[in-house]
């Protein structure tokens, strides 16, 4: 009997216990990742860097450029009896007549058109307006607003006392 209490008992000692499964716990793994992809996401270069597009820029030509402002146009508006006068520049004048003053708002923009012809003005180019006190605010308006039809974008008054 001894001898089977001990056979048990090294047996008992000998016993392999099966080891506990080893199981990975997801939960923590699933974290970890989600984790990894977001710092991949925000480290992330969406877009090449501008130094790589593909672009060529023009040569560098030597040209005259008109680097300062021109001077402006003057066009001076006098009163008369029967409307006004209007002279641009130097040389031209115009007489405007409030009875007919379609057709000589019609010669104003062929005298300016030919003006800014062989002055070799752009139509950028200023105008400058100097208007008499006596002159009616009808004719000025009517005047500026041809002016403004032709094109002419850069139209100042000159404030005159």
């Amino acid at each position: 009997m001894k001898n089977e209490d001990t056979k048990k008992s090294v047996l008992a000692r000998l016993k392999i216990s099966h080891p506990p499964k080893i199981t990975l716990r997801m939960a923590p793994m699933i974290d970890v990742i989600f984790l990894l992809l977001i710092f991949f996401l925000v480290a992330a270069k969406w877009r090449p860097q501008e130094n790589f597009l593909p672009f060529q820029l023009a040569t560098a030509q030597a040209k005259n450029y008109q680097s300062v402002r021109p001077e402006p146009l003057i066009i001076h508006i006098y009163s008369t009896q029967s409307g006004c006068q209007v002279q641009i520049g130097s040389q031209q004048v115009i007489q405007i007549e409030s009875k007919n003053i379609e057709t000589d708002l019609s010669a104003l923009v062929e005298e300016l058109q030919n003006c800014l012809l062989t002055q070799k003005r752009l139509i950028d180019d200023p105008v400058e307006i100097i208007c008499q006190p006596q002159v009616k605010w009808e004719h000025t308006a009517k005047i500026y607003n041809v002016f403004l039809g032709m094109g002419l974008t850069d139209i100042t008054f000159r404030m005159t006392e």
